[in-house]
């Protein structure tokens, strides 16, 4: 079974239906959301969250031979994932340490129009000539 307080990087084997595979751990990465976990996938190359309460029970130690084997193999590909991994979370807004209030944005008065500019209830202008004509004959209008 996996144990994380013994060690900064744990390495060990995810095993399940599709296969096993070499997984990494460590306890620098910054945690992953409420009930998962951060794991490097060897197999994938790539640091992958998993959900911890699925993922837990088929986590498995490696041998002495198996570790040393894992450390030599897999240590390169792991350190530049971890980089790149940490850069880009690093980039991050910590939601935290936001104040929850945005900042006071100051009133622009409305321009106010004075009755010689023609901001009165008068309409002005030859738009609205009377040209209609209200009368309608029967064969005008069908049914």
């Amino acid at each position: 079974m996996y144990n994380t307080a013994k060690k900064q990087v744990w390495y060990g084997e995810l095993r399940t239906a599709r296969g096993n595979a070499i997984v990494i751990h460590d306890n620098q990465l910054p945690e992953a959301s409420a009930g998962r976990i951060y794991l490097y996938n060897t197999q994938r190359k790539a640091i992958v969250e998993y959900v911890e309460a699925i993922v837990k029970p088929n986590l498995y130690e490696l041998s002495d031979e198996q570790l040393k084997t894992a450390e030599s193999e897999f240590a390169g590909a792991w350190k530049s994932a971890r980089a790149e991994f940490m850069q880009k979370h690093s980039a991050r807004i910590n939601l935290a340490n936001i104040k929850d209030t945005a900042p006071v944005r100051k009133a622009k008065p409305e321009p106010q129009l004075d009755d010689e500019e023609g901001g009165g209830d008068e309409i002005i202008g030859d738009d609205f000539e009377e040209d209609s004509d209200d009368s309608w004959e029967d064969e005008d209008y069908e049914e």
